[in-house]
């Protein structure tokens, strides 16, 4: 399957990686909670990793294990963990491998919830830094001795800034600190992680690999590309004969089996279930936000528009180096004389809600809502303006959305 095309390694992943029973194309759910060893020492062995197996669902699951051998395959790792959550999959990695004294260099443009988490392990004595890292040579210069890793989203939510991706990663290396990237935006078929020697690649999997808003998911990749031999962050029970494996044995360990966060079978099934479209919905969505942003930045009724595809947007050359398309993700600022929520009322197709991701386009009032726990300061720091709308393209026909935007326009 290695030379067949993106799409249809997608298609058939499920029934050649984990092979179904009786010719079944998608691997059953199993939904059992334990798991029966006729011999004991089999349990002893799956418990000491000795071997592999399912000893309790919280841990691992056959659905579980069928979705991580797809994303391991589709990302090109050497090994996946799902949880129930996004944010499920970034505090189990960063509980997991990170402790009191150490120093994290993470993106000054991090979404609410992660940089509200962020401020979570502050509190627990882990430093941070936030940076501006569309500049690698602010990266740099963020760096101290007890700095162990870099942790960023690809493209900024809402505001849509890109990361110096390459330059950060080869930054890292040299640095021999992990590069964590959230590729929530930007899924296997529009960027390639390991071709900016990203470490360890975080997503909520509920946004475009699911795709349809009806199933909540998160997971984490191992690229293959870091040497976990030199992390001193390892303990020692998880440090087996197969060093690219460490980082992931103590995430799935330490931040899964310990903390909770574990993905049900059913999830997992209906993940599979939407991942199989995946390129057929996101090069729609990018032709449709595309489209509308070219629109949107002509229009006399709107002061700014933030999207990568865009000539004039400040890291548009990055965005043409790094991905095969810019996205689903657009942000608009209202002139100032028109309401940002007496405009979304007047939309009729576009659904005010806060979601990314869906096939059907989102809008909400950004500093109002998943910004509001943010301060004034803090939301002009990172390109948050009062007036700001943020939207997820989905995939309805373009000139209806359009439409939706005139009519809307017509009455301000």
């Amino acid at each position: 399957m290695k030379n067949k095309g993106f799409t249809t390694r997608l298609v058939h992943a499920d029934r050649l990686l984990n092979t179904p029973e009786s010719g079944a194309i998608h691997q059953a759910t199993n939904n059992s909670v334990l798991f029966e060893y006729k011999d004991a020492q089999g349990l002893v062995d799956v418990f000491q990793g000795k071997k592999t197996g399912h000893v309790y669902s919280r841990s691992s699951s056959g659905s579980n294990a069928a979705l991580q051998n797809i994303l391991t395959h589709l990302e090109g790792g050497i090994g996946a963990i799902t949880f129930a959550t996004g944010m499920a999959a970034i505090t189990a990695t960063m509980l997991s491998l990170f402790k009191s004294g150490d120093h994290l260099i993470v993106s000054h443009f991090l979404f609410g919830n992660t940089r509200s988490f962020a401020e979570t392990l502050q509190s627990l004595g882990i430093e941070l830094s936030f940076v501006d890292v569309t500049d690698v040579q602010k990266v740099k210069a963020a760096f101290k001795g007890n700095t162990k890793a870099v942790y960023l989203e690809t493209i900024a939510n809402p505001v849509t800034q890109v990361a110096d991706l390459r330059a950060i990663g080869q930054l890292c290396v040299s640095k021999h600190a992990l590069f964590l990237v959230d590729n929530t935006m930007t899924p296997a078929n529009i960027f390639d992680a390991n071709s900016v020697l990203a470490s360890l690649t975080i997503s909520s999997l509920t946004k475009y690999i699911a795709g349809h808003g009806n199933v909540l998911g998160g997971a984490v990749v191992d690229t293959g590309l870091f040497d976990w031999g030199g992390f001193e962050n390892i303990l020692p029970i998880y440090r087996g004969p197969d060093k690219t494996q460490w980082g992931l044995t103590q995430i799935r360990k330490r931040g899964l089996r310990d903390m909770g966060g574990t993905l049900s079978p059913d999830s997992a099934h209906t993940i599979s279930i939407g991942l199989e479209t995946l390129v057929l919905r996101t090069d729609k969505v990018c032709e449709n936000a595309m489209r509308l942003a070219s629109y949107l930045h002509n229009h006399d009724k709107v002061s700014a528009v933030y999207y990568p595809g865009l000539a004039g947007h400040p890291q548009h050359f990055l965005a043409r180096e790094y991905f095969k398309g810019y996205g689903g993700i657009l942000s608009l600022d209202l002139v100032d004389d028109i309401d940002p929520i007496q405009f979304l009322n007047a939309l009729n197709l576009v659904i005010c809600a806060t979601h990314l991701g869906d096939t059907r386009t989102l809008a909400l009032p950004v500093a109002s809502t998943i910004y509001f726990e943010s301060s004034a300061k803090e939301r002009q720091e990172m390109g948050v303006n009062d007036n700001m709308i943020r939207m997820s393209i989905g995939i309805e026909d373009i000139d209806d959305i359009i439409a939706d935007f005139e009519q809307a326009f017509a009455k301000f």
